[in-house]
């Protein structure tokens, strides 16, 4: 029959699809292996090891950050490096308070004598990418060190990192470790430090020690002015303008140097509707970079692994959009009985690839690793359930639709639920209710057909009902918040 023979063949689709999600986390049993192999760090050098003083311009980026604004700027002006070679930049581009609370604070430190400037533009031309590049515009510096609004950056920052740059000329970035402000703050809170974690204990220690292609993180970080202007400077045609610009000064023969054993605390996404327009935006602006720098990568020198190494980088977020349309043809697989050309028992290894990899993420960082290895069944269900979301930021991605740098609301936890930065309900929750249903409902099929099937099943159905659930849970918080808020006028 004709539906017979279309169903072989979406089995075959859904074989494929499920080797190529093997491979992705065969890619994070290599950088675990890497990771654990160049575990010890190569010489560090100190402050100690300053015989010079660089000029450096540290350049604060804010956009509607009232509540961290004030916090930001004093963690800046509290590092420890000589005043007469360091300027501090305020970048604002804020429609709302934070702008009268950041031109104060500048303000008040510079009557002190402290080198700050405020730089304000009216219009938001390039997002986060032309807000630096316009402070560039505005001064000097040989270094230049990059904190988001949410990070405090500890004093002794930049005299422990600027060595690097003076032991080694081609060096182009120096990137810190991520340590989180409000880890213990909520669940939400827990399953991203978790994620987080991961990246910066494996992904980027292999990386970096390997001498593979790699990214910085657009914040904890310092830059050499030199390797921007050679890169081809702070471009804002992706939302990510630190791997664009990472990967582009890499391919002229620039280095990355990642320290971990120094931390650039921040704020993490505290509810799960902040958490998806956070990975929204880095998957589709790192999906733009791929799009925008294949070629390149391709034909450049870097040895042949390194090449694909960055490309399979590039490509980490294609996983989710692979992984759901695995499960929606999973109805079909179920109508065949489970049989597939392919047997693919032997994936089911793989499955205990990205556990192995938090527990000695977690490790190798935290004393108290016990409590927080307990959060990845949650992270597994959240990241089951952001499928929907980065499945239409590698839509967007791909067809060259374009949005806006969103940025993620910053409370500094006491304002966690302020209504004014709030986020409401957004669509990818009603797809989430709907692909609960349907993986419900396919399971109660597959109890007859294809037993096999079911836990698997009900697994995406538990991820999406739970991401779906949490949504309309921090929205049902939000239009309470609002309802609360006094009348102006009364």
């Amino acid at each position: 029959m004709a539906w017979l023979s279309i169903f072989h063949k979406l089995a075959w689709v859904y074989a494929v699809l499920n080797i190529v999600l093997a491979l992705f986390s065969l890619n994070i049993l290599i950088l675990l292996i890497l990771a654990i192999f160049h575990r010890r760090p190569p010489q560090i050098p100190t402050s100690t090891d300053l015989t010079e003083y660089p000029s450096v311009l540290v350049q604060l980026p804010v956009y509607n950050e009232r509540f961290v604004v004030e916090r930001l700027i004093n963690a800046a002006v509290a590092l420890d490096y000589p005043r007469d070679r360091l300027t501090i930049q305020v970048l604002d581009d804020s429609t709302d308070q934070t702008s009268l609370i950041a031109e104060t604070m500048v303000n008040v430190h510079r009557e002190r004598g402290i080198n700050i400037q405020y730089l304000h533009r009216d219009n938001r031309t390039g997002f986060k990418a032309g807000a630096l590049a316009e402070g560039l515009r505005h001064a000097s510096g040989d270094l230049v060190a990059i904190f988001d609004a949410d990070f405090i950056p500890p004093s002794d920052f930049l005299k422990r990192l600027v060595p690097e740059f003076l032991r080694d000329p081609r060096v182009g970035i120096v990137q810190a470790r991520w340590e989180h402000l409000n880890r213990d703050q909520n669940a939400i809170t827990h399953i991203i430090a978790l994620g987080l974690d991961l990246h910066f204990a494996i992904d980027q220690i292999a990386r970096s020690r390997s001498g593979m292609l790699m990214n910085s993180n657009g914040s904890g970080c310092i830059l050499r002015r030199q390797c921007i202007e050679e890169a081809g400077g702070w471009q804002s045609d992706t939302l990510v303008e630190d791997t664009d610009l990472s990967y582009r000064a890499q391919l002229q023969g620039w280095k990355i140097v990642y320290r971990p054993d120094v931390t650039a605390p921040g704020e993490l996404p505290a509810t799960i509707l902040a958490f998806k327009q956070q990975q929204f935006r880095w998957a589709k602006g790192i999906l733009q970079t791929l799009i925008k720098l294949d070629w390149k990568i391709i034909t450049s020198r870097r040895p042949p692994l390194h090449k694909l190494g960055g490309l399979v980088h590039l490509s980490m977020y294609l996983a989710s959009p692979l992984m759901l349309l695995s499960f929606l043809l999973s109805l079909p697989v179920i109508f065949l009985h489970g049989n597939l050309p392919i047997n693919l028992a032997f994936l089911s290894v793989v499955a205990f690839i990205p556990p192995i990899a938090i527990f000695y993420s977690q490790v190798s960082l935290r004393r108290d690793w016990k409590n927080f290895v307990l959060y990845y069944p949650l992270l597994s269900l959240i990241s089951i359930g952001l499928s929907v979301t980065l499945t239409r930021a590698a839509w967007e991605a791909f067809t060259g639709r374009q949005s806006p740098f969103v940025r993620t609301p910053k409370f500094a936890a006491a304002n966690a639920k302020h209504a004014d930065y709030a986020l409401p309900l957004d669509q990818a929750t009603y797809w989430e209710m709907f692909f609960c249903l349907y993986g419900l409902g396919t399971a109660s099929i597959a109890l007859h057909r294809a037993p096999q099937i079911v836990p698997f099943l009900l697994l995406y159905a538990l991820g999406y009902g739970v991401t779906a659930f949490l949504s309309i849970q921090q929205s049902s918080n939000l239009r309470q918040a609002l309802r609360a808020r006094p009348i102006p006028g009364n």
